[in-house]
Order: C-alpha cells, then structure tokens, then sequence
C-alpha cells in the first residue's frame, strides 16, 4: 500500500485526513441527508458558492435510486405525450451542459425507434385523449406524422448543438435492422446520452469535498430537531454517535424523504412520495452495433435495449407502484417476463431467461400528485420549503438529466437564508477527471496507452471511461501489470482499488463492483469474495494515512 500511495493515488485532504473536531466549523450552513444524485448535486452546488456543508449517507453513495436508472442523459421523448413541456426542456438543455462537463463518463448516443402503421397502443396521456377525440379512427395507432412532430420538437425545443438531429431510416438496408422483426421496416433515429449513474454521484461528492464540504458515508442520521433557530442533527457512523448544528437541513432522502419528515424531523406533513419500481435485466449482447432502441409497447410504456459494458445488452424499465421498503427492491419473476416478452416482440429471435445474465431494481420517489398510475406521475421534481423555525428543504422525485438544474433552484429557495451566497456556477464545469474535450475519449485513451503499452485496449479503454484525466494518476510511474499490485481480475487492479478506497468512499466490493464499475458481470463470486476481504482488512488503511 505504501508503493501505491507514492505513486499518486495519495487520500484526499477533505474526508481521508479526518480534521480534528476543534477545526471543523461549529454550525454548518447546509447539513443534506442523503448521498444519492440530489444530495451530491446539492452539495456540490452548495460547497461552490461559498457555504459549509455536511451530507451524511446511510449506506454507500449512489446505493439505492440513482445506481439503478436506465442510465441515460436524455430529455424524456415520452414525457411529450403529457405535455410536460418545461420538463423535457429543461432536460433536453441540459444533455450538452453536462456532456461537456463529464465527457469521461456520459456520451452521445443514437436511439433507434421503429416503427409499423399497424402499432396500437392502450394509453391514458392528453395527447392520447386529444387524438380520439378528433382523430376517433385512428382507435389507439400514434400516426407517423405526430412520432416526426414529437422529434421535431426534441430536436429543436433544447438548443441542440453537439447531437446530430433526427432521421428516418430504412430497416431494409440500415444495420439496425438486421436484428429486429422483419415487419419493421422504417424507424426513426434520433439523439440523447449516455451517463455513467453511480459515477456521476461520486464524481459530484468528490468535487464538493474538495471544495469544503464534508461527506460522510456509513452513516445514518438518528434525529433532527430545531433547537434556538438551527438544526441540531445526530447521527450513528463507524465512529458511533455524534451531533452537528446547523442553520438550513436539506432532506435528499430519496425513496426515504418521507420517512424522514415524520421519523426523523417528526414533522406532520401532508406531502409525500409515490415509490415506483423500475426494474432492468442484463442479458447477452443482442446485436453489434452501437445505438439503441427505443421500443414502443402496446400498453403505452415503452422501453430501451442499450449496448452496455461492450458484452452485453440492458433492457428497461419497468413501473410498478413499490409497497415494500426501498431497499427490499428486486426485478421480480413478473417483471423479467414482462421485459423478455415486450422485447421478444421487436427483436426477430426471441429474448429468454437463459440470455438473462445480471438483473437490478430501484425505487424513484415521484412526488405524489394523485395520477392513476405509476407511469402517469410526473417526473418532474418538487422542493418544498418549510419555515417553522430553522429553513428545511424537502427534495421529491426529479430525474438525473436534471440533477444539475434541480441543485440550482434548490440553492435558490434557501438563498435568502445566506445573503452571502454566491451565484450559480455550475454549468458545463468539469467533474474530476472531465477536464478534457467533449471528443477527446480516442485521443486520450491513446495517450495512456502510449504511456502504459503494457494495457491492453480494453483496459485502458475502461480505465478512460471511469476516471477520464486521473487515469494517468492511478497508474502513476507503474511499467507493468505488476507495478499495479494485486490482481483481483477483470483487469482490476489494487491501484484502482486503492484509488477508490481512498478517493472515492468505497468501502466494501459492491461498491467497486456493482457501483464505481459494473465489473461484478465480469468477475466470479471467489474473486469479489477475495477483494470484499481485502478492502475489509485494509480500511483501516483508507480512513487513517497514520497506519501507512
């Protein structure tokens, strides 16, 4: 570990060094439950313009809503049919702001939609409603006019620059046929992103720390009560109990907000949250190109089929109404069937249980505005201010292409509480390791393969990926495989672990496997039970630079 530590993968001043208490401020400006895409966003935004925040996560960062999205940066061409028109813009505007600041972990990606005059769908939107009423004949099918009408508007309401516009395609002779049902024989292609989920809130924690805040994992809030015009907040972490002050408390608890309102703030509310499951399913890789599909069903939801980690295929998402507790969110035998036989229908061979390789859940805390069904609740986010003493911020639903926008109009409701605040700062501003053009990837993926040949082109492909600039820092002087330390398989190495241990608030495999990396597709359960083991025995080594 020492070896690795010289070779730049150093802890971060903010978190790893653990400042004594006598020096940390007495009363913070922002304490934020919640290390999801909200809170980190939030803190970020915060720490940026001059005030002292806390955030306190229950589990690991990213654990529960924001690892388990369909993983994409992308206005909502669906969310048109409802005429959220604010939404989808303010979405569609945002696709190029972050793209240029995380070019490493989120990209332009092309959506394949097909299309048959024959489709009907069974959907209760306005424009399904408007259509029968003065389209009566058309008894479900969404015409080939209104799909062009929707894509013009996608392509023109968010001042697209970066992506390519919309274009109508022949299945007949575009590879993207190749795959699918031969009744299909024109489809309709159009542009969103891909993002990296679980990164993108790291990255976003990381970069606030750096700018002053403190970002505690682990750790679960037990209380907040108003004491004398601040919060006074107690938590239960790896070091046991301790008690923070606070003059505002943002309440970024996810699928938990509500729950945090009446248990752990034990204030009476009317408002709420409406907790939909969206589940996905991994399966062999279905086709060999590089863009998506967009797949309409006939009872109105539609669903992706996304190349995903180069070997495989991601198909999603559901929308159940969730009962249980977050955390006991599973793709249930109900909803892979669903998803095999909605994607059975497009594809020319049939999707199986036996293409199915890896499967995940989570729960989108959707504000709860009374629509009918799941897939009708708006996506739209909701902060709700209450001033009954010391400022408290509540955070409902909001979707993560607009995480950026949502931690600006969140510092918004809370300014006049910091007179000294300064103003927005945060559009097309790099994430670590982002600090690079927006089409950069290739050349900077050959640099670092010039610089280690000792990388094989996935690996060092991977490595740009996930880290973009601080890839160069993990590896350091290294001239070998060897040089990295431990092999844990599937080209991870103990630099990187090191690296994730000490920046990036990893403390357990799930966490490197299933969250910073999606490696757990490529690793068996000894080689993760092995490195659980090893980060178990070396944490103390992650918290403490005195035990180097």
């Amino acid at each position: 570990m020492q070896g690795l530590a010289q070779r730049g993968v150093e802890a971060p001043l903010g978190r790893v060094t653990q400042l004594a208490d006598a020096q940390r401020p007495a009363l913070a400006d922002l304490f934020i439950i919640g290390g999801g895409i909200n809170g980190c966003g939030i803190a970020r935004d915060a720490s940026g313009r001059g005030l002292s925040v806390v955030l306190a996560e229950q589990g690991d960062l990213a654990q529960a809503t924001s690892s388990s999205s369909t993983k994409l940066f992308h206005g909502g061409l669906r969310y048109l049919e409802y005429f959220e028109f604010r939404l989808v813009r303010e979405a569609l505007e945002e696709r190029e702001t972050l793209l240029v600041a995380m070019p490493h972990i989120s990209w332009p990606m092309r959506f394949v939609l097909p299309y048959h005059r024959d489709m009907r769908f069974e959907s209760d939107t306005p424009t399904s409603r408007l259509l029968g009423m003065v389209m009566p004949w058309m008894k479900g099918r969404r015409p080939a006019w209104l799909i062009r009408l929707g894509l013009f508007m996608y392509d023109t309401m968010g001042g697209r620059k970066i992506l390519p516009a919309a274009r109508t395609l022949d299945l007949a002779t575009d590879p993207a046929g190749k795959p699918l049902n031969a009744k299909f024989k024109h489809a309709y292609e159009y542009s969103d992103c891909w993002v990296e989920d679980s990164r993108l809130v790291v990255l976003n924690a990381r970069d606030a720390e750096a700018r002053g805040a403190r970002i505690m994992v682990g750790t679960r809030v037990i209380s907040a009560t108003r004491s004398d015009g601040i919060w006074q907040i107690v938590t239960e972490g790896p070091d046991g109990s301790a008690t923070h002050h606070a003059r505002c408390l943002v309440n970024a608890g996810g699928p938990w907000v509500e729950d945090i309102i009446r248990n752990v703030a034990r204030i009476n509310s009317s408002e709420g949250v409406r907790l939909v499951r969206g589940s996905h399913i991994v399966t062999k890789r279905l086709f060999d190109h590089d863009r998506c599909y967009f797949f309409q069903g006939e009872d109105g939801r539609i669903i992706f089929a996304i190349p995903y980690e180069q070997d495989f295929t991601l198909i999603g998402t559901t929308d159940k109404d969730h009962k249980g507790a977050p955390k006991e969110a599973v793709c249930t035998d109900e909803e892979q069937d669903y998803l095999l036989a909605f994607a059975s229908k497009y594809f020319s061979k049939p999707v199986t249980r036996a293409d199915v390789v890896w499967t995940y859940s989570g729960v989108r805390p959707l504000y709860n505005d009374g629509a009918k069904s799941a897939t009708a609740a708006t996506r739209d986010y909701v902060l709700s201010l209450d001033q009954t003493g010391a400022p408290l911020l509540n955070v409902f639903g909001g979707k993560i292409t607009t995480y950026r926008r949502l931690a600006e109009s969140a510092l918004e409701k809370i300014t006049p509480f910091f007179p000294q605040i300064k103003g927005p700062w945060t559009a097309r501003v790099s994430l670590p390791g982002g600090d690079f053009p927006v089409d950069g990837v290739a050349a900077l993926t050959a640099k670092l393969q010039a610089a280690h040949p000792y990388l094989s082109p996935y690996h060092a492909a991977r490595l740009i990926r996930a880290y973009g600039t601080e890839a160069a820092v993990i590896l350091g002087t290294a001239r070998s495989m060897a040089d990295l330390g431990r092999d844990f398989g599937a080209t991870l190495t103990e630099a990187e672990v090191n690296w994730l241990m000490t920046r990036e608030y990893a403390r357990r495999a799930a966490d490197v496997v299933w969250r910073r990396t999606k490696l757990g597709l490529r690793m068996t359960a000894d080689q993760i039970a092995a490195l659980d083991s090893f980060m178990t025995d070396h944490a103390v080594r992650a918290i403490s630079p005195a035990a180097e």
